[in-house]
């Protein structure tokens, strides 16, 4: 009787191993990191550095996390308030399926697109600085891709940070 168990058991290890899981095991999460010294673009000067990674996977699963740093002081937008020096770390709201963005939000700048896939995660996520505790300093959308989301500009612009602008980062997805 034992030993049927033990056969049963290891049936059943190797059906799931071999694709007969859960569809859920089968997608498994996408995994990303990455690192952005300087994100900026939008008036007024602002600009902030930001790094951070974790895992998603559509529809609505996305832990990460990461620092977040002020390198100006932030007058306008959704980081008002945000002095140079400030700010530690962020972490995410909601995974997004898609938004759109603009890296300078200059009037005449054609308004771009992005979704979640393999090699881009877009999130809605939480700002915190030193002293507001677990209360969040700032929510705004912001974007990772290993790919350039404006290969019209200049340069290479893949994280972008919601009324902050685009900027380039070392990014790494599995």
């Amino acid at each position: 009787m034992k030993g049927l168990r033990l056969a049963a058991t290891v049936a059943i290890m190797v059906g799931l191993t071999l694709g007969g899981g859960s569809p859920a095991s089968a997608s498994g999460n996408q995994a990303f990191g990455f690192n952005a010294p300087l994100v900026s673009g939008f008036p007024g000067g602002r600009s902030v550095e930001i790094t951070g990674g974790g895992a998603y996977d559509l529809p609505d699963f996305a832990h990460a996390g990461g620092h977040f740093r002020c390198l100006s002081d932030i007058t306008g937008g959704k980081f008002n308030g945000c002095l140079a020096g400030q700010g530690v770390r962020w972490d995410p709201v909601a995974l997004l399926s898609s938004t759109t963005f603009k890296c300078t939000g200059a009037a005449g700048e054609a308004l771009k697109a992005a979704e979640t896939g393999d090699k881009t995660v877009v999130l809605l996520a939480d700002f915190y600085r030193q002293g507001d505790g677990v209360d969040e300093s700032f929510t705004a959308q912001m974007i990772v891709s290993e790919t350039d989301l404006d290969p019209v500009a200049d340069g290479i612009q893949n994280v972008w940070i919601q009324q902050v602008g685009c900027g380039t980062a070392i990014a790494n997805f599995n």
